[in-house]
């Protein structure tokens, strides 16, 4: 294991992090609200601790293994998130507990959305650009960000690419570089993300807010600048543009990449994987409106179909906006909008969950099971669209599946422990492992009401989710740290 060459670059990602505290701060200056001294101070605490990683092991240099790949993305993710928790601390507005400023540092970058503070709408601009700024950078990976504008990281950086990028399969590439892949993967989503501003504003949102929304829509992380979320605007434009943004987040990017570079649509329809994400997508909705147009929960039609419209995309891609206190919604639908996160976005796309992928080929792997009960001497293959599936791709998303729920059930039980009630327990867990953000229970609009213990166990659950499961559960197994 190379430790120093690890530490190394470790140090070169955190003097990078330490830049991100430099918008807040302008912010504040423009602003004037007061919180700049925080984010200056924590620019230079990163700085500082980034070079003190870096300069003594600036020589060491080396092709990285994958099993350094793995360890670099997992203890920058955790150390990203303690120097992201630095600002929170030293705010005189809002005051929190390290273990809150942690919660909410991991709840932004792991682009899940679960909040512990309340009167976002009083906070000063210079926090509420933060933490949107947070779920951005988080939507894509902080690792392939690095990748793509640090290449003097003196590594290949395919490791860390595999490790970051979700998805069952991680071994297709975009074009031939892994720094031009990690390149052209942030042109688009900087692209989306000023349309998506551009859009916003036009609908009637000041520059700050569209500018803030359109970070938390194109990365599905659900942060707003308002205590009422995107329905503070009670806007249904405004909530159709944020479906349309979610959506296009909740996509795979290398369907983007191929529609941009061919100027043809004809490439999503090609993907077995999108159509089955337009059939979820579209049954969800439509199940959802035909409730709320039966029980009358809104006045006319085309408020219950754009209540069901946003909601159902906003749980479903992980983005967890809300526009309506879900949670009194009549018969199955606030658990159905729960449930729906676990299937999730696309692969490699900002959202979260088990992804469209995964749910598709799980599905079709046991329909072939039934087959071979009926045909035991037939041969079947897993067909995703037009093309056999590996068994090694069926069997990993088996596997994955599995280690899903085995985390998922330890930290419930955790939480369960802590003397959280069933309810809330389950969606939160639910909530932070699919990074979706809000829940049912006592979890319904802000996560500060439970324990520290709880805090503690769903942030663990939340970098669980973003990092995919195996990329975090690998580091725990002896064979990882044999020689």
């Amino acid at each position: 294991m190379q430790y120093k060459n690890i530490i190394r670059i470790l140090g070169l990602l955190v003097a990078l992090l330490s830049v991100t505290m430099l918008p807040p701060a302008l912010v504040s200056l423009i602003y004037r609200d007061g919180a700049g001294v925080a984010f200056l101070l924590s620019f230079l605490w990163c700085l500082i601790a980034g070079l003190l990683f870096w300069y003594p092991n600036r020589d060491e240099k080396g092709e990285l293994r994958a099993r350094e790949g793995f360890l670099i993305v997992v203890l920058f993710w955790l150390v990203l998130g303690g120097f992201s928790a630095i600002p929170f601390t030293l705010l005189d507005h809002p005051t929190i507990s390290f273990t809150d400023a942690v919660f909410e540092s991991f709840s932004g970058l792991t682009t899940t959305g679960a909040t512990i503070l309340s009167g976002i709408d009083t906070l000063p601009h210079a926090v509420l650009y933060y933490r949107q700024q947070l779920q951005w950078i988080g939507g894509m990976g902080i690792i392939v960000l690095a990748v793509a504008v640090l290449p003097m990281l003196g590594i290949g950086g395919m490791q860390l690419y595999r490790a970051e990028t979700p998805g069952p399969v991680k071994d297709s590439k975009m074009t031939p570089r892994i720094a031009d892949t990690a390149k052209h993967l942030w042109y688009i989503y900087l692209g989306l993300t000023m349309l998506c501003a551009f859009a916003y504003w036009l609908a009637g949102m000041s520059v700050f807010d569209a500018i803030s929304h359109s970070f938390s829509s194109i990365s599905n992380g659900g942060f707003s600048t308002h205590d009422a979320s995107i329905g503070y605007f009670n806007s249904q434009l405004i909530n159709y543009i944020c479906a349309f943004f979610c959506l296009m987040g909740a996509m795979n990017f290398s369907l983007h990449y191929t529609a941009v570079h061919h100027q043809s649509l004809k490439n999503y329809f090609a993907d077995a994987e999108f159509r089955g994400f337009v059939v979820i997508q579209s049954f969800l909705a439509i199940s959802c409106f035909i409730v709320l147009w039966l029980f009358n929960v809104y006045d006319s039609v085309d408020e219950s179909l754009n209540q069901a419209v946003l909601q159902t995309v906003s749980f479903s891609t992980s983005a967890g906006f809300a526009s309506a206190d879900f949670s009194h919604w009549p018969l199955f639908l606030p658990m159905f909008l729960i449930f729906s996160s676990f299937i999730g976005s696309c692969a490699g796309s900002t959202g979260g969950g088990l992804k469209v992928v995964r749910v598709m080929l799980l599905y079709l792997q046991g329909m072939r099971e039934i087959d071979r009960l009926v045909h035991p001497k037939a041969v079947f293959m897993v067909k995703l669209g037009n093309k056999a599936v590996p068994d090694r791709v069926v069997q990993a998303v088996w596997g994955f599946f599995a280690a899903y729920t085995m985390v998922f059930v330890v930290c419930m039980l955790l939480i369960l422990a802590s003397g959280v009630d069933n309810i809330t327990a389950f969606t939160a867990v639910a909530a932070c492992m699919n990074n979706l953000g809000p829940g049912l229970g006592e979890v319904s609009s802000s996560f500060a009401s439970i324990n520290s213990f709880s805090k503690w166990v769903l942030t663990i659950a939340m970098i669980f989710g973003r990092l995919e499961i195996f990329t975090l559960l690998v580091l725990f197994t002896p064979a990882f740290w044999r020689s």
